[in-house]
């Protein structure tokens, strides 16, 4: 059956979101479009753990560029993508600190993925395996070409 709430889900998802939160808030629990805002609660953590990724293979694949390509002129620019990178991924641990064993999880797959674009990208002989430490702390703030 499709309530007035899951309509406006289907045509309207910011407006949606406000009559839910209303309705939450007035503890109008009968009125809440439920299926919807648990789906939508489950898929944030789905966001999170997805950009988490994204960042980590960004970070390998800048760090082995930075560390095994031999392009003095892109060097600042790789640079300032691993800064960013990382700060991106503190800013994501930070919010949701429960995500420190995914990441520790994704090291190995994210380093391979990484490494088969590069490989895809540059001529360089790049480690088949990490060469950069598996520490969370230490990979959030290393300086990868010193």
């Amino acid at each position: 059956m499709m309530t007035s709430s899951t309509k406006t889900y289907d045509q309207d998802f910011a407006l949606w979101v406000e009559e839910n939160i209303a309705l939450l808030k007035a503890k109008n629990y009968d009125a809440v479009d439920w299926d919807n805002l648990i789906e939508e609660v489950e898929g944030l953590t789905r966001s999170d753990k997805r950009e988490l990724e994204n960042y980590l293979i960004t970070l390998f694949e800048h760090a082995l560029k930075r560390r095994y390509v031999s392009l003095p002129d892109c060097y600042r620019g790789w640079e300032v993508t691993l800064n960013r990178t990382q700060y991106k991924l503190k800013q994501i641990l930070r919010d949701s600190p429960s995500l420190r064993n995914y990441f520790v999880s994704l090291i190995e797959e994210c380093y391979q993925d990484a490494l088969k674009n590069m490989r895809v990208e540059y001529d360089a002989i790049f480690p088949d395996r990490l060469p950069f430490s598996e520490d969370i702390d230490q990979l959030l703030t290393e300086e990868f070409w010193n």
